[in-house]
């Protein structure tokens, strides 16, 4: 059982050189998602492409991403945590270079699902490296996880915005050279772990998702990123703004994901526990994309950072409950959780510009929201499964207490 969150809380900050590393080299990684936002619209025409055609770099890069999960704990468990990171740290760094290389929007979709592999290799291996280096236990280190998160997601427009503004190719050159200081301090700070570890086969995640809790948990975190990255890849062709334009809201965006992931989403569970804290935040993304598709431009803005608070929450509550609700392995249970959830991920941003494409820019936040109330009826229709996260809050509760005496 995780420690509580107010002690967990409070040793976020004091952790070792290595968790910090492996740490820097995570917002690096996550930059990479939100990278490209203010850029799409000048790659789009730099290469003639159309919307849909340009999304395929957030599809391609999370297809790719969603299979890899289900191979890098038996990677790790193999050559061990910090070869891995080094390795997925390699790939991003040549696939990033090949991006901003590319002649074609064919070539650029696939070298991002290049990118998506190597991210994925170090993106899975770094969340059970911090939780098992991390001091404060496993709470604290999924804090700073989702902490890394945000702040790459917020800074990935800022980065892409600044270098995109001198030409669309530099963002990539950018991020491969954030992430080779990235491999350079890993190598340096994370030290090799002892031999011994348990092998993990290839089979494990799947049969992880055979848990009732952690298959519910998964099904409706496919929805909600459907949700989530509606907001994130279609949005910029909607805001019809210059890249800098693009970049500031995003970078508010990216600010809430990271401020509510960090200190909202733990006050939401000690509040109201865990499930009923992710019915709230759906239910407030619901109504946040519905208030896109009904909005002006300054209303665009404005709901588009409100679903930076529900998205941050929501990282935060799936993540925690993904690693607690079954007896699987952390490790296990994160990369069968992930493999399903980025399946959402990949299917939003194609599905989201064809249908802006061929119907209205309102209809795909109207199939984002029907997602949210879909992740919602699946988390009310098997509730049952999900009763071990009761006793996970009834834990935190009680740490709480102990923490922090009543007067």
């Amino acid at each position: 059982m995780s420690t509580g969150h107010s002690s967990a809380s409070g040793s976020i900050l004091r952790q070792p050189a290595s968790v910090w590393a492996t740490a820097f080299a995570a917002v690096v990684a996550f930059m990479g998602i939100g990278l490209v936002d203010p850029i799409l619209p000048s790659i789009a025409e730099g290469l003639d492409a159309t919307p849909s055609q340009v999304s395929l770099l957030f599809t391609s890069y999370f297809l790719v991403t969603a299979v890899a999960m289900l191979v890098t704990g038996w990677i790790s468990s193999r050559i061990g945590g910090k070869k891995t990171l080094l390795i997925g740290l390699a790939i991003v760094v040549v696939f990033a270079t090949l991006s901003g290389t590319s002649d074609t929007v064919g070539q650029l979709v696939g070298f991002r699902a290049g990118w998506g592999l190597g991210n994925a290799v170090f993106v899975a291996t770094a969340l059970a490296v911090i939780v098992g280096a991390a001091s404060g236990g496993a709470e604290a280190a999924i804090l700073l996880y989702e902490a890394a998160l945000g702040l790459g997601i917020s800074m990935g427009p800022l980065v892409g915005a600044l270098l995109g503004d001198w030409h669309w190719r530099y963002p990539f050159f950018g991020t491969a050279a954030l992430m080779a200081v990235g491999f350079v301090l890993i190598t340096v700070l994370l030290k090799r772990e002892s031999a011994g570890r348990a092998r993990t086969r290839l089979s494990d995640p799947l049969r992880a998702l055979l848990h009732g809790g952690l298959s519910t948990t998964a099904g409706a975190a496919v929805f909600y990123n459907f949700a989530f990255f509606t907001v994130l890849a279609y949005t910029p062709f909607v805001l019809g703004m210059s890249a800098y334009g693009i970049g500031a809201v995003f970078f508010g965006w990216g600010v809430a994901v990271a401020v509510s992931s960090v200190f909202l989403a733990p006050v939401m569970q000690r509040r109201f526990g865990s499930v009923r804290t992710m019915y709230l935040a759906l239910g407030f993304l619901l109504v946040s994309q519905v208030g896109i598709a009904l909005s002006g431009a300054a209303g665009v803005i404005g709901f588009t950072v409100a679903t930076g608070l529900a998205i941050g929450v929501n990282n935060t509550v799936f993540t925690e409950a993904a690693m607690e609700v079954s007896d699987a392995p952390r490790a296990v249970a994160s990369a069968g959780y992930n493999f399903v959830r980025w399946l959402g991920a990949a299917l939003a941003p194609f599905v989201a510009s064809k249908l802006g494409e061929e119907f209205s820019p309102s209809v795909p936040y109207f199939v984002g929201a029907a997602c949210c109330a879909a992740a919602i009826v699946v988390l009310v229709a098997r509730r049952r499964h999900l009763s071990s996260l009761d006793e996970v809050d009834a834990d935190h509760d009680f740490h709480d207490r102990e923490v922090v005496p009543a007067r």
